[in-house]
């Protein structure tokens, strides 16, 4: 799932989920479950992530991934 590769790439850059949840507006009770692939993220949820981050919307595109929507 995306949530769980953003979440890889937040742990890889030492980048905390409060600091995430506070550059998006996100509460954390909604970006946790998200990130530990237990909540689906919307679009526009994944698009805020990216641009918070500052990377491309396609680093986390699930390439190869079955869709199990």
């Amino acid at each position: 799932m995306v949530g769980l590769k953003i979440k890889e790439y937040l742990d890889a850059k030492g980048i905390k989920y409060s600091y995430l949840a506070e550059k998006t507006g996100m509460p954390m009770n909604i970006l946790s479950p998200t990130l530990n692939g237990k909540r689906k993220l919307s679009a526009e949820e994944y698009f805020i992530i990216c641009e918070a981050l500052g990377v491309s919307a396609e680093i986390f595109s699930p390439e190869g991934e079955e869709r199990g929507d």
